[in-house]
């Protein structure tokens, strides 16, 4: 039996080889996290208009039992007006929070109603991402 010597082939990867693979994976990344981030942003915002547009409907709801829109938006949940037409509650759940933790601003004058989200910086007004959201 003779014995065969197989030399020794570099199995693997170089150094260089691995950079450049990383500096692929870093360069990809760079690219796709921004978009990843402005999805998320408008996901919020879409949020934001499901439960206003869900909020309006509960108010016109309540406007049809009462003859008037409620004083506060827990006027959904609980008989604030201490009328017998009350039909309520008009929610499933307590009134929400929007996307950002923030309370709804609402303001009645019995005939009408304003119902927005001050957005991501809880300040009315705003810009771009921090602009005001409403139906």
């Amino acid at each position: 039996m003779q014995r065969t010597h197989i030399p020794a082939t570099g199995a693997g990867f170089t150094l260089i080889e691995i950079l450049v693979v990383m500096a692929i994976i870093g360069m990809l990344a760079v690219m796709v996290a921004p978009n990843i981030f402005n999805q998320q942003a408008g996901a919020r915002r879409d949020a934001a208009l499901s439960q206003i547009s869900a909020l309006e409907a509960a108010l016109d709801t309540y406007r049809l039992d009462i003859g008037q829109y409620p004083d506060s938006l827990e006027g959904l949940v609980e008989n604030d007006s201490g009328r017998a037409a009350w039909d309520g509650p008009y929610l499933r759940r307590e009134v929400p929070l929007d996307p950002w933790g923030n309370d709804y601003f609402y303001d009645s004058d019995g005939r009408g109603f304003t119902l927005v989200s001050y957005g991501p910086d809880g300040e009315r007004g705003g810009d771009g991402d921090d602009a005001d959201i409403g139906l």
